[in-house]
């Protein structure tokens, strides 16, 4: 069956190396797929599987562009860069991976809170410009501070478990309790949780309910001096929102492996392709996104949190599984 991999990254090159996808003639794309993607007319003809990551937009243009599409793999958990209402009417199935960054973005949640809390990014700065001033510098323990986490799934309460190692005091807000971390969670409303965490993580999938569920009323209920981590999506958090927030000292670090409609700034090499595409409020996203950056007390990375060799190949392996689940016609991870 011939498949367009897109998004293809050096990581990646591993898994294809000591594993034989018999049954499938792919063809690797290190770009994105979007509507400006140029493709030959036997790759839109004959093409039955594409598989793509999360800066990807698989809009109804893009789906309709394909004569013979019947499965869109997307090597992530979250799936709002595919045009689901599209997929449905043609019925083409979309298969995700769920639970892949378990581990990885656990131990990058946890790092980037110990970095936050304990001024890592003032002082690596200054230390590089050789300009040290210790005053600056001193921080807190993670047992003395109360952590928020919304969103407990397999991520969130890993994430849980691993601070209750260090014996912090732990708020969590889901719609569901997860038995798991109940005997050391205290389980509140996302209002309880803003006023009373030192520190707040985001662990949910992002749909269009939750679109800035962060913003100016949320901000205003935070304690003074909070920290916030977000390896969710971008778009859970209104950024003009938090760089209003860390003006005003309200918040006093971020960690963000995710910005909102971050294409167009995790991307350099295709910036004039999104740009073309992007909507004013991207646009005005894409500006105060270059203010958060140049922050001293906020850690931007481009979407990493999950990016080790372990996930990726779980990511993989995951992906051809539910392909060939699929093509059998017992799908699994399928969302429509």
């Amino acid at each position: 069956m011939k498949m367009l991999l897109f998004d293809y990254r050096d990581s990646e090159k591993k898994f294809f190396k000591t594993n034989t996808c018999t049954g499938f003639d792919i063809t690797f794309f290190k770009h994105n797929l979007n509507e400006n993607t140029e493709l030959s007319d036997e790759e839109l003809n004959e093409t039955e599987i594409i598989s793509v990551f999360v800066s990807s937009q698989v809009t109804e243009k893009v789906i309709n562009k394909f004569k013979n599409l019947r499965i869109i793999a997307t090597r992530s958990t979250g799936y709002n860069h595919i045009d689901i209402d599209t997929c449905r009417d043609r019925n083409i199935a979309v298969v995700n991976v769920d639970g892949y960054g378990k581990y990885s973005v656990t131990q990058y949640t946890i790092c980037a809170m110990i970095a936050l809390i304990r001024n890592m990014l003032p002082a690596i700065k200054d230390f590089q410009l050789e300009k040290i001033m210790f005053d600056k510098y001193t921080g807190y323990d993670l047992t003395e501070m109360s952590l928020g986490v919304i969103g407990t799934g397999s991520i969130g309460a890993s994430v849980c478990k691993v601070a209750n190692l260090f014996n912090m005091h732990i708020l969590a807000y889901d719609c569901k309790k997860n038995p798991e971390i109940t005997d050391f969670v205290e389980y509140v409303t996302l209002e309880e949780l803003y006023k009373h965490s030192n520190i707040i993580t985001l662990h949910i999938p992002f749909i269009p309910d939750v679109y800035h569920m962060i913003s100016h009323k949320e901000f205003e209920m935070m304690q003074n001096g909070v920290y916030l981590v977000n390896t969710s999506r971008g778009e859970l958090i209104d950024n003009a929102a938090l760089y209003e927030a860390i003006q005003s000292k309200k918040v006093a670090g971020a960690a963000l492996d995710v910005l909102e409609c971050e294409n167009l700034n995790m991307y350099p090499d295709d910036f004039l392709t999104n740009i073309k595409d992007a909507t004013c409020n991207c646009l005005s996203s894409a500006i105060i996104n270059q203010k958060l950056i140049a922050e001293p007390n906020v850690l931007v990375t481009p979407h990493i949190a999950y990016n080790t060799f372990h996930a990726i190949n779980t990511i993989l392996e995951t992906t051809f599984s539910n392909i060939r689940a699929c093509i059998s016609g017992k799908c699994t991870n399928r969302i429509v």
